[in-house]
């Protein structure tokens, strides 16, 4: 019959208690992690994902920090509410600077429509400085010295080419009509030409023998060129 042996400690009762009260080894919450990591680097189809992902992260902050070293963000600038054509530049015909010295007690345009468009824009006077006629951030302008409606000759209606403004002038066809309110009446036109031109080519601004309207405003690469409407009264 088979003897058991007993040691020393196995017989001491304070040993047999500490075997007892030992603590069990556990998987910490650190541990754990580290073995499923372990696992799913082991697993080549979850290593390409990871991998993928990763570089997915990377192109989309890098794509993120080239747009901002070259496209850094510019504070915002207001517009000043006047500013001239000396800017651009466009010279006006001295015989419209002479003209309007002579206006006297004329009606002036205060809106200007073309309705196949949708160009419907308030008009103000727009007086002479320094040889160039000013130029409004808000509305269009009258050039002071070019005819008014009620007369013979070229009455001559500017703006920027900007949303709610000329914009969409460069949408006009030949035979479109125009039509010019002034403080008492409305005046009809009829689109007969569409030019673009140099700002240095002033003859599109002067004096003619019949009722003409020009609508001009800036086109082309850099508002390097002018959009010119010209339209006879009906």
């Amino acid at each position: 019959m088979p003897t058991t042996v007993h040691t020393i400690k196995d017989l001491h009762p304070a040993t047999a208690t500490a075997r007892k009260n030992r603590p069990t080894k556990k998987w910490g919450s650190g541990l754990l992690r580290r073995a499923l990591f372990t696992k799913v680097l082991r697993n080549k189809k979850q290593q390409a994902r990871l991998i993928l992902l990763a570089l997915a992260i990377l192109c989309l902050w890098g794509g993120w920090y080239i747009k901002q070293i070259s496209h850094p963000i510019q504070p915002e600038v207001s517009l000043p509410s006047v500013v001239t054509f000396a800017s651009e530049p466009v010279t006006i015909d001295g015989a419209l600077i002479k003209e309007a010295s002579n206006a006297g007690q004329k009606t002036s345009p205060v809106r200007v429509m073309i309705p196949e468009v949708q160009l419907d824009v308030a008009v103000k006077d727009a007086p002479i400085v320094k040889g160039y006629w000013t130029v409004f951030a808000d509305r269009a302008g009258f050039g002071l010295g070019s005819s008014y409606p009620e007369d013979e000759g070229n009455t001559v209606i500017f703006a920027h080419a900007r949303e709610r403004l000329f914009q969409p002038l460069k949408e006009a066809k030949v035979h479109q009509s125009v039509y010019v309110l002034t403080g008492t009446r409305w005046y009809h036109y009829e689109i007969t030409e569409i030019r673009e031109v140099l700002p240095n080519q002033k003859e599109v601004i002067a004096p003619t023998d019949d009722a003409t309207l020009t609508l001009y405003t800036c086109t082309g690469f850099s508002d390097s060129k002018r959009l010119v409407v010209i339209a006879k009264r009906v």
